[in-house]
């Protein structure tokens, strides 16, 4: 009888060795012994060492099975193998059949994502058999794919996962919250090695996990029936417009084509210069003292289908925003379970369409927002019920258009900002002087300062004053702005608006000097001609201006540019209120030009560090503009 296959896989077949029955009779040991060294002697010298040490151990008297196993562990890092998988392996695929690779990775992760979804969904439903049903055919498209691309590791895994969820097809176990836990687990390895696999076709180091032997004995325990330890499920998805739960499969979905992103961008950048260069010919002087109707005509002709190609390309790059809303349900729901309490997720707008670029670069700040509402928003169950709350607090993740914006809700009713303790740590930290009066406003917005942290103690959610930071950051970095709603004991609300791409603004033309720039339209309130003492100096020192009522800070803008200004009067100046940050300020000009849409360009890493320009855009005249970053030139 041979222990050992020659071909096989050393480390796994030492790891399931049958260790009682080989300890209880000294010849088996003896016999595993000598196939062990004989082994040795076809092995690399990485794992000679390693197979003799094991080799010893079981020819002693008394086998020591705690220094057997971690002898197992010593041979499993030195020949760096885990059931065939590793950076080598990785490569050599990648070598063979890139574009083979790059496929598997695009229907991987669709599969995974729709994994996450329908067991979420099932979780809440355990009568959705549907959802039961598609998370097992994903899994098993990704062991079939994985299989042929000799990812043995993922193979083995979804593998495994593929028998428990069969079996719970089949009804001979019950999908409950912690089965749920473990198949979840097995996505999220299976993720990891989709990054890695990524970062490899990019020339980056691309390092797979190692094989998870304890995750998939748990999956081996849930495949046998057998308990493991676990919470209850303490979240629910709430789609808002009460029809059908939005993670359940979508039926009859339109024909869709997968294009390269790369491709797409080009697209869309050559449009932009389509438009680009139907504005310059529609303010060119030649053809403006040309006044023939003909000419008028086709002139018009071509603005019309201009604007529909560029309404189409923007249409292509946009996504929907409930695939970013449905990531956050198994965030909150992992919270929930960490945190002992209960929470219930409602969604609302999830058909609303953005920028996929915004989206992708609002889940951070989703991230963050959502941890702080759990953390610090809500109550624990008991705390609720005293308070005469439903002991299962509510978050909110709602989308709307609004004036040409994007409108993005997360609120939840827990206990609400706590603006006594944000001011006592914000004096603490020296943000706020001894004795400055601040508005409700202006101090939940303290909680948006670098290294700010109300947390009494640093956990592995929150606390160490890195999160709402780079919310706004982020924010700012999408050109939106974010407000602050709290009402002590009721719950507090964020609200972001976001334009619809980063392609394409609607800009206010200013004059300072003799140079235009650009204001975006979202950052304006409104644009004023400044009458006799609405300007004022205080203390010799900073300039005010009383605008309705309200003394808000004023900003001249040529002194921030360093650029000469065509008069200091304020009588021959326009004054454009702009809101940042929750306080308002007025923003000194010479003239007005007039709104433009503008298509908004790159000025290259050179310009990429300079304060206050957030890029360049070709006017009608064809000049160039730059475009102002009205937050960073105020702070």
């Amino acid at each position: 009888m041979l222990y050992f296959e020659p071909e096989a896989n050393l480390a796994e077949q030492l790891e399931t060795l049958d260790l009682k029955e080989v300890l209880s009779r000294p010849e088996a040991r003896r016999r595993v012994a000598e196939e062990l060294s004989l082994l040795s002697q076809r092995c690399a010298d990485a794992q000679r060492a390693p197979l003799g040490e094991i080799a010893r151990t079981l020819s002693a008297r008394r086998v020591n099975t705690r220094k057997f196993r971690e002898q197992v562990e010593a041979l499993r890092r030195a020949a760096g193998e885990h059931d065939g998988s590793g950076a080598a392996i990785l490569s050599g695929v990648l070598a063979q059949d890139p574009q083979l690779v790059a496929d598997f990775l695009i229907e991987a992760k669709e599969h995974l994502c729709n994994i996450e979804a329908q067991l979420l969904a099932l979780e809440q439903n355990p009568k959705a058999r549907e959802g039961l049903h598609s998370a097992f055919r994903s899994f098993h498209t990704i062991k079939g794919l994985a299989g042929f691309l000799e990812f043995a590791a993922m193979q083995e895994v979804a593998h495994e996962v593929e028998t428990v969820l069969d079996l719970a097809r089949n009804g001979v176990i019950t999908l409950d919250a912690e089965r749920v836990d473990v198949v979840l687990n097995a996505g999220d390895y299976l993720a990891a090695w989709l990054k890695a696999i990524e970062a490899a076709r990019h020339g980056g180091s691309g390092i797979p996990p190692e094989f998870p032997r304890p995750l998939v004995e748990r999956i081996r325990r849930a495949a046998r029936g057998e308990p493991s330890e676990g919470a209850k499920t303490v979240v629910a998805a709430t789609p808002g417009n009460g029809a059908a739960p939005a993670l359940e499969r979508v039926k009859n979905e339109a024909p869709a084509l997968r294009v390269d992103t790369a491709k797409l961008e080009y697209l869309v950048d050559m449009v932009g210069e389509l438009v680009i260069a139907q504005t310059m010919l529609r303010h060119n002087p030649d053809l403006g003292a040309a006044k023939t109707p003909r000419l008028q005509r086709d002139l018009a002709q071509l603005a019309r289908v201009t604007a529909e190609v560029q309404k189409t390309a923007m249409a292509i790059r946009m996504v929907p925003l409930g695939s970013l809303f449905r990531r956050m349900t198994r965030l909150v729901r992992d919270l929930c379970r960490k945190s002992g309490k209960l929470a219930e997720l409602e969604m609302f707008g999830e058909d609303v369409e953005l920028d996929r670029t915004i989206v992708e670069e609002l889940a951070d700040p989703f991230i963050h927002m959502l941890r702080n509402s759990l953390d610090h928003g809500l109550e624990m169950p008991e705390e609720r019920e005293a308070a005469g709350k439903p002991a299962a607090g509510k978050v909110r993740l709602k989308a709307w258009h609004q004036a040409g914006q994007i409108a993005i809700e997360i609120s939840d009713d827990g206990r609400g900002l706590n603006r006594r303790k944000i001011l006592d740590k914000a004096l603490a930290k020296g943000l706020v002087s001894p004795g400055e009066s601040l508005t409700d406003s202006e101090i939940d917005h303290l909680i948006f300062e670098p290294g700010f942290s109300t947390a009494d103690k640093v956990t592995d959610v929150s606390g160490r004053g890195v999160g709402m930071d780079v919310v706004r950051q982020h924010i700012a970095r999408l050109r939106g702005s974010i407000e602050i709603e709290s009402e002590p004991g009721q719950g507090a609300r964020f609200l972001m608006k976001l334009p619809l791409t980063l392609a394409i603004i609607d800009g206010l033309v200013v004059v300072i000097g003799t140079e235009k720039f650009i204001v975006p339209l979202f950052a304006v309130r409104e644009m004023i001609r400044p009458g006799a003492n609405m300007i004022f100096t205080v203390e010799n020192r900073a300039e005010m201006a009383l605008v309705r009522g309200r003394l808000i800070p004023v900003v001249r803008l040529n002194q921030k540019l360093n650029i000469p200004s065509r008069s200091t009067d304020p009588g021959d100046c326009i004054l454009i209120v702009s809101e940042i940050g929750g306080r308002s300020y007025g923003l000194v000009v010479d003239e007005l030009a007039g709104k433009q849409e503008v298509v908004i360009k790159s000025l290259g890493p050179v310009f990429q560090e300079v304060k206050g320009i957030a890029g360049g855009a070709i006017l009608g005249d064809g000049r160039v503009g730059l475009i102002l970053d009205v937050g960073a030139l105020i702070q």
